[in-house]
């Protein structure tokens, strides 16, 4: 197996290979072009955005400052918005469903580092999916860490660090972030 094909498998892999390094640097230089236009060329950032992502909806605003590792597994569907400062380390895919709203500050971190030292001074780490589900809103300074799935209808309370699949309807905080009431209940 490749390094790429091992990453996206979840097995330990070697993000320093050279084809993934080249995929990384990609990345960076087509954010900090999209992080360096002016607020007036906002039909070039988008351009350059789904030349970036691996696929989106026709209705997709992320405001800079923005940063990825590929954007090749980041899909965002329709209505997505996401404000200021929002990083996604996708060496796995990352899955927003449609009207999506993320606050400022969110970071999404499918990659991770063994806990054996000796795997991990070796400088391999894996990789596990976030799947984001529609009409969810991830207030600000929120992390999801690899392997999470939000449910739909969910909010995700500001501060949280989502460590554990959160299901659908529910106003879930904290850190650990965990549900503390349903939204369906009151007909939020």
């Amino acid at each position: 197996m490749t390094e790429r094909e091992k990453m996206i498998s979840g097995a330990l892999y070697d993000p320093s290979e050279a084809a993934l390094l080249a995929a990384r640097n990609a990345a960076k230089e087509q954010c900090f072009q999209y992080n360096s236009l002016p607020p007036s060329a906002a039909d070039q950032r988008d351009a350059l955005l789904r030349g970036l992502l691996g696929s989106c909806g026709a209705h997709v605003l992320i405001e800079p400052s923005f940063f990825c590792d590929y954007g090749f597994h980041i899909h965002v569907g329709e209505h997505f918005y996401a404000n200021h400062n929002l990083v996604i380390l996708d060496a796995a895919p990352v899955v927003f469903g449609e009207h999506v709203f993320v606050a400022p500050n969110c970071g999404f971190y499918t990659a991770a580092h063994p806990f054996d030292v000796a795997q991990r001074n070796a400088e391999l780490e894996y990789a596990k999916p976030i799947r984001v589900g529609s009409n969810v809103w991830i207030g600000g300074n929120v992390c999801v860490l690899p392997g999470v799935t939000i449910g739909d209808n969910t909010v995700i309370g500001a501060g949280s660090v989502v460590n554990r699949d959160i299901p659908a309807g529910v106003l879930a905080v904290g850190n650990p972030c965990r549900p503390v009431r349903s939204l369906q209940e009151r007909g939020e």
